[in-house]
């Protein structure tokens, strides 16, 4: 479990306000909340079924990433369809604040064994730099849910999915469903009220110079048959 870095009390005008990557006003984003979050009007149904929503409803992944400020905002990753941990992160705070709910986003080192050579081979390390995860406000305290990897990757890649009650924090297993390493958290960077984007991408250039070098190739591909052994 990650440990708290940040205790003083949410405030509402910045949990609930959107920004300008948790762009919560959208009306993307206003109508994918309000067509998501069920029927139950309490804030713990909401944020469990808009948990699922942007978990299972939107592929994880890591290739065809718009990197660019615009192709990082809540609103983009909706219509794109896809993302991963950190814009699925953004995302997921984005329909909470829609429909009221106070959410910020965090960030954590990580190693992760679910994988593929490919993209291994493209990162240079199973390390993954500034993770993000989102944490819910709820019953007056921070919860922290983690709705990247969605339903059908986990299953094929022989892993248990995350699942989320609005109660317990939501964070990954540390093995997979057969007893395998799963993935290990390394360090903790901290929550935020929006996305920092120059500090992540930062952090992704040091880490990752094959893939976010000027010179770097877009990667392309399908991650999903990749880790059920189909590549």
């Amino acid at each position: 479990m990650i440990s708290e870095t940040n205790t003083r009390p949410a405030s509402p005008q910045e949990a609930l306000t959107p920004g300008r990557y948790i762009d919560a006003d959208h009306p993307r984003i206003l109508a994918f909340a309000e067509g998501n979050g069920g029927d139950d009007p309490a804030p713990r149904a909401r944020a469990v079924a808009l948990y699922y929503a942007v978990r299972d409803g939107l592929r994880y992944d890591p290739y065809r990433i718009d990197m660019a400020p615009e192709g990082m905002r809540a609103s983009a990753v909706l219509e794109a369809g896809r993302g991963f941990c950190v814009t699925k992160a953004v995302l997921y705070a984005a329909v909470l604040r829609a429909v009221g709910i106070g959410a910020r986003i965090g960030f954590a080192d990580v190693r992760n064994h679910m994988s593929s050579p490919r993209l291994r081979a493209a990162m240079g390390t199973d390390l993954f730099r500034y993770h993000g995860y989102t944490e819910v406000f709820l019953d007056g305290r921070w919860i922290k849910a983690t709705p990247a990897f969605n339903r059908e990757l986990c299953e094929k890649a022989g892993t248990l999915p995350l699942e989320f009650d609005g109660r317990e924090d939501s964070v990954f297993h540390a093995f997979d469903a057969s007893g395998n390493r799963h993935m290990e958290y390394v360090a903790d960077h901290g929550w935020r009220w929006d996305l920092p984007y120059e500090e992540v991408m930062a952090a992704y250039r040091a880490a990752y110079p094959k893939m976010m070098g000027n010179d770097a190739a877009q990667l392309d591909g399908d991650f999903h048959a990749e880790v059920s052994g189909g590549d």
